[in-house]
């Protein structure tokens, strides 16, 4: 930074010099300063500290800070969205909320707007949510048909969403895009229906699925890169036909996870999936003013951005795990030179945000981490806060003096019987007679006690076993019969009253043997041999 010169410290020690001969003195130091700075970027990069939020185990896939650096908000593939507050952190570095605003989603990209006021929420459903500082929800977008043709005459988006931007100027206005191949900007108080449909179309004038969009600086552009390799760029009035069209920036069938332009508004950074950054400058739109490649990118929102002063670009690298360490690459803006790289940790960099009022930055990393990089002399706020407050521990006077409340199921009536050890309840159980009594074994023969024997344990099992017994009987029936005729002649009682009349002397069928039986069938009856 530059200092004044303070006029009455330098008289009073070195006594009173001639005004010109101090002027030009003290310009040409300010001028060495500043060449010095000019020359040396990297310097005013904050990165001699770092704290760790730890947001969970899966990808850190969002990072949203708001505008006065008070308040971080993180997501990740693990679909929820956490809360830091920088002012109200110790040093144990814990979220003060966590929740899942859309469920079983993944977590794309969180912004907070301009007023600081609300955080759009963008996921891979087809609808954004729309919170506030809190967590509470403000409004949703609608869902479209997906049957219709045109997606300009339905009302909201039908697949799933890729990227959100709030616009820089105008609150309560954003913008998504989608995989039904539209970039749409919405109003907060309008959930019901977009308020524009932008569509992105190759040369040829057939769909493309845009994966990232965003406003420029001055709100007036909306710059979206498509998945055939083209940024396209808008009027925001004007949603016919793009103002600026450049057809191959990055190789087609890669996703193009990030577009950012300068603070000046007059350059554009652009990330794609062909693991290259490129610079363009808008004003001539026709080839990239600088390129870099080499950077391995394995996610689809690994993005990019400037430093505040507008010298810097930064963008994360990606690596597969185990194969080394994802790192944080600087790149001079006048030059494009690769003048810094900071090793992050062994996963890759999938978010870097460099706020300019704090000057510190925050990056996600592929296995659930947010750092955040500072330096005490450089940067303001933010994580100087936290760092230095203690990790408070449990007051132990507080913990044995708390006096207990009695709840009406907490009486003995109402109590649940505690949980007891495997042992103790065996030991219990064995007590018990009903518990330890021992099984009885399977009747043998007959059944006794009123239990039915082994061979079956219903009664009709029962009776079918006696009527298989009786069966065994094979004797002549003719014989069975006449073997009570001596009983029903001394005491007639059933049958012979009934033909004491008609039949008083009983007359029996002659007994024939078989060979007379054969002789007397009919002829046709009689086996063939």
């Amino acid at each position: 930074m530059m200092k004044e010169p303070s006029n009455h410290i330098e008289e009073d020690i070195l006594g009173p010099l001639p005004p010109p001969l101090y002027e030009e003195v003290e310009e040409d130091d300010d001028d060495d300063g500043d060449s010095e700075e000019e020359e040396n970027p990297v310097q005013k990069i904050p990165d001699s500290h770092e704290i760790t939020l730890k947001h969970g185990t899966k990808t850190v896939s969002a990072l949203g800070l708001d505008p006065s650096g008070a308040r971080l908000v993180t997501g990740g593939y693990d679909y929820d969205v956490k809360f830091w507050d920088f002012a109200g952190m110790d040093a144990s570095f814990k979220a003060f909320r966590s929740l899942q605003p859309c469920e079983c989603h993944q977590i794309k990209s969180l912004q907070y707007s301009n007023t600081g006021d609300m955080i759009l929420v963008v996921s891979g459903s087809s609808q954004a949510k729309v919170i506030d500082r809190d967590g509470f929800e403000v409004m949703e977008c609608i869902k479209g048909d997906q049957y219709i043709v045109d997606m300009a005459n339905t009302k909201g988006h039908t697949a799933m969403l890729h990227t959100g931007s709030w616009h820089p100027k105008i609150k309560g206005e954003f913008m998504t895009c989608s995989n039904d191949a539209t970039v749409r900007t919405w109003e907060v108080e309008n959930p019901r229906k977009q308020r524009s449909v932008f569509k992105p179309r190759t040369m040829q004038g057939k769909k493309v699925i845009p994966t990232t969009c965003t406003y420029s600086r001055d709100g007036n552009l909306i710059a979206a890169a498509c998945q055939n390799g083209s940024i396209q760029i808008w009027d925001r009035n004007l949603t016919v036909h793009p103002k600026f069209h450049y057809k191959q920036a990055h190789d087609p069938g890669t996703d193009t996870s990030c577009v950012a332009f300068s603070y000046d508004g007059n350059v554009l950074a652009s990330r794609g999936g062909d693991d290259t950054l490129k610079l363009w400058d808008i004003r001539q739109f026709n080839k990239p003013l600088f390129s870099a490649s080499g950077l391995p990118t394995l996610f689809p929102m690994t993005d990019c951005c400037f430093s505040p002063d507008d010298k810097l670009i930064v963008t994360g690298t990606s690596v597969q795990r185990g194969c080394g360490s994802g790192k944080l690459v600087f790149f001079e803006r006048r030059t494009f030179q690769r003048v810094y790289e900071i090793d992050i940790t062994d996963a890759s960099v999938v978010r870097c945000l460099w706020h300019p009022k704090l000057n510190q930055i925050m990056v996600g990393t592929g296995n659930g981490l947010a750092k955040v990089y500072y330096d005490p002399n450089k940067s303001q706020r933010g994580a100087k806060l936290c760092v230095v407050k203690t990790q408070r521990k449990a007051k132990q006077a507080e913990t044995l003096t708390q006096d207990y409340i009695i709840t009406p199921h907490a009486l003995p009536m109402f109590r649940e019987p505690r949980q007891r050890s495997t042992r103790k309840q065996l030991e219990k159980d064995r007590l018990d007679p009903l518990k330890s009594h021992k099984p009885e074994p399977p009747v043998a023969g007959p059944g006794r006690g009123g239990r039915v024997g082994t061979h079956g344990g219903t009664l009709s099992s029962y009776i079918v076993k006696n009527i298989a017994l009786d069966k065994t009987d094979d004797s002549n029936p003719r014989e069975a019969i006449l073997r009570h005729a001596k009983a029903a002649e001394d005491n007639p009682y059933w049958v012979s009253p009934a033909y004491s009349k008609t039949q008083p002397k009983t007359m029996f069928a002659q007994v024939e043997s078989d060979d007379e039986e054969a002789k007397n069938e009919p002829e046709w009856k009689k086996r063939k041999i």
